[in-house]
């Protein structure tokens, strides 16, 4: 029997790599985490898309917000720093947005996780923006390198796959429509208000692959001249 972790945000991303594992896998096991994020709001969202599928065993919430007082030089864990928009880190090597070591804290709960229930295979939700945008830890060298590292593991091996890491935002979605899921009960946006505020990094590119599609994207927006 094929089983799998995969973290679970409620962004689109993460959406879609929970269809593919689904798919894929007899058992699913989600993890979402709470780390202080401006954002928390997309946890209720992650509980939507669980909803969609009959084989997830579990889902459980991690409380790490402690994060927020070890990594207070982002702007999705210090409301003293404003969130940045896409026009203002145009050449910047790793933008405001990015959380320390987020991914790794992440994936080695996820591992942990993963080795309890006996499961191989543990998913990461990077995609090609991710590495283009300056995240280290959502580069094909960091997958390449965590996976060496849970490879020193002598009883339980456990890979980390990240079937997105290569594909545009465009083809993201184009995947997500085919998996079939509802993207309007997803969460892109790095602030926690009402609407999503279609500027930030998150929303920039997620309005860019709507538009590659030539769709209008099914969430409702602050921003008012996005040219659907």
């Amino acid at each position: 029997m094929s089983k799998a972790v995969v973290p679970i945000s409620g962004g689109l991303d993460s959406s879609v790599i929970l269809s593919i594992a689904c798919q894929r896998h007899d058992d699913v096991y989600a993890i979402s985490y709470d780390y202080g994020q401006k954002h928390n709001k997309e946890l209720l969202y992650a509980g939507y898309q669980i909803d969609n599928y009959d084989n997830i065993e579990d889902h459980k919430f991690v409380d790490i917000k402690f994060f927020k007082d070890v990594a207070p030089t982002s702007s999705l864990t210090n409301n003293d720093i404003k969130v940045a928009h896409a026009r203002d880190v145009l050449g910047d090597a790793q933008t405001v947005n990015y959380v320390p070591f987020r991914n790794m804290m992440m994936l080695s709960i996820a591992c942990s996780y993963a080795e309890s229930v006996g499961a191989n295979s543990v998913y990461h939700g990077s995609a090609l923006v991710d590495s283009q945008a300056g995240y280290w830890d959502g580069s094909s060298e960091f997958l390449e390198q965590i996976n060496n590292l849970t490879a020193l593991n002598r009883k339980n091996r456990i890979e980390i796959e990240a079937p997105l890491i290569q594909l545009s935002k465009k083809e993201i979605i184009n995947l997500g429509l085919y998996n079939g899921v509802n993207f309007k009960d997803t969460w892109t946006c790095y602030e926690g208000k009402d609407l999503a505020c279609g500027y930030c990094t998150a929303c920039s590119s997620r309005i860019q692959g709507f538009l590659d599609n030539k769709m209008k994207d099914p969430i409702k927006y602050e921003r008012t001249d996005i040219p659907w």
